[in-house]
């Protein structure tokens, strides 16, 4: 089976890939193509950018938003292991001290 390689690519190429769709008029599928990118990815790209810049549509995050939503999530998840451990323990030791 062949495996699918996932290029990464540097915050400063995408920014002058976005910028290139941005002032050449050309459409995100003409200018992956020249870039030798998906127009997928390009086009994900350039809505983020903006998006960043207030641009996006309605109730769409920021990156900075977006990644400030992930992290309290992860917190949020954290914290409700803590508190399942804590309750499991509670229970534990209320049986225990009825014996």
């Amino acid at each position: 089976m062949g495996s699918i390689c996932t290029k990464r690519y540097t915050a400063e190429f995408k920014r002058d890939a976005v910028a290139l769709v941005d002032s050449t008029g050309r459409t995100a599928t003409e200018v992956a193509r020249e870039l030798g990118v998906s127009p997928e990815s390009l086009r994900g790209w350039y809505r983020r950018a903006k998006a960043d810049r207030g641009e996006g549509r309605p109730g769409e995050l920021a990156s900075v938003e977006r990644d400030e939503l992930n992290r309290l999530r992860r917190q949020n998840a954290e914290q409700a292991r803590t508190i399942e451990v804590l309750r499991k323990a509670a229970v534990f030791f209320a049986k225990e001290s009825d014996r």
